[in-house]
């Protein structure tokens, strides 16, 4: 369970694209189960706010631990991340989590003029500066920025796109790997899916580099419907609970 919020970012982070595929007020609530065990809840909501003078974006993640699963392992994480409107570019994060004791809580700005980040660590009183690349993405605007990207829609099956994003104090190639199409029964009904293979860092939360497997909705709003991974201890699987505030209708094929 260790990384619970991690893991479902990761999956969100593969929700590909169409024009103006979210807004406002777009809701997400995912169940996540632990091998047989339904360990817990993650969500994610799309707000408005104000940085530098400008409306954005502000989307804030949360997921936790439920029922006996919360006694054995709490899961507590909130992230948030506040990005342009028109651009995605990142303005501001958020990560604070605790997860079986696990804890970190950092806040980082972005200045996009001299592509640099500046991470202040309050559980560790630190400040930290890191060069990064232009339009880099958090692990959070990097889904949301995806979404909108032009040139996911015409992957081909076994094509990849890759982005850059700052996580963990550094800057990491996302890449993602296209597997094909496929219909999904998911508590909604049946829905045409994209499948896609994110390749994450092998190592203390993923199995190996391929431990991923995700599918979104094949229509414009696409909304993530499932993830199962495979981590370095035991297995994981998400589905999308609950959902509102789409900006298109979902297309279901069947109930």
């Amino acid at each position: 369970m260790k990384k619970l919020m991690t893991v479902l970012l990761f999956f969100t982070i593969c929700n590909v694209f169409s024009q103006k595929a979210f807004s406002t007020g777009e809701y997400f609530k995912f169940r996540i189960h632990y091998g047989i065990v339904n360990a817990g809840y993650a969500t994610l909501e799309v707000k408005d706010a104000v940085k530098n003078n400008k409306k954005v974006h502000h989307v804030v993640g949360k997921g936790y631990t439920t029922g006996m699963t919360k006694f054995f392992f709490k899961v507590e994480d909130d992230y948030q991340s506040y990005f342009d409107k028109e651009t995605g570019k990142p303005y501001q994060f958020v990560r604070k989590i605790d997860e079986g004791g696990y804890t970190k809580n950092q806040e980082g700005f972005f200045n996009q003029g001299n592509n640099t980040v500046t991470v202040n660590d309050y559980k560790n009183d630190t400040k930290k500066t890191f060069t990064v690349p232009n339009n880099v993405q958090d692990i959070v605007s990097v889904f949301y920025y995806l979404r909108n990207h032009p040139d996911v829609s015409d992957l081909k099956t076994g094509e990849s796109i890759a982005v850059d994003m700052f996580f963990d104090d550094e800057v990491t190639k996302f890449k993602l790997k296209f597997l094909g199409r496929e219909d999904l029964k998911t508590k909604f009904g049946t829905v045409s899916a994209m499948i896609f293979r994110p390749y994450v860092q092998a190592g203390r939360v993923f199995k190996e580099e391929e431990s991923l497997t995700v599918w979104i909705s094949d229509d414009e709003n696409r909304i993530p419907l499932r993830i199962k991974a495979e981590l370095a201890v035991g297995s994981l699987k998400a589905d999308l609970d609950e959902y509102k505030g789409l900006s298109h209708s979902f297309k279901i094929k069947s109930k």
